[in-house]
């Protein structure tokens, strides 16, 4: 088996083939003792920790489907959808 007959990575939270940027997130962050890592693309990295800080995402786990009951990560995630795999915009600052 070659590299180019393995299964592609794909996002965790937009579920996206992932291009050539990979980045890997701690769906309980490592400060509240995550360890466990998933793939994700930069720009769903950085949407995710605009949209949750840290305590959020430890109360609410490490299930992507549970995160996207949000209603702006849900938007934002059917916004994403059609994109290709290395599409990148710029991410809105978390609201405070």
């Amino acid at each position: 088996m070659t590299m180019d007959d393995a299964d592609p990575l794909h996002c965790w939270l937009c579920e996206r083939v992932i291009g050539k940027r990979v980045e890997w997130h701690h769906p309980v962050p490592k400060s509240r003792g995550g360890r466990q890592t998933v793939p994700v693309h930069p720009i769903c990295h950085r949407t995710l920790h605009a949209t949750f800080t840290n305590a959020e995402l430890a109360r609410r786990g490490a299930d992507a489907q549970v995160l996207k009951e949000d209603a702006s990560l849900a938007n934002f995630v059917r916004w994403i959808a059609d994109k290709p795999s290395d599409f990148h915009a710029r991410t809105a600052k978390r609201k405070r």
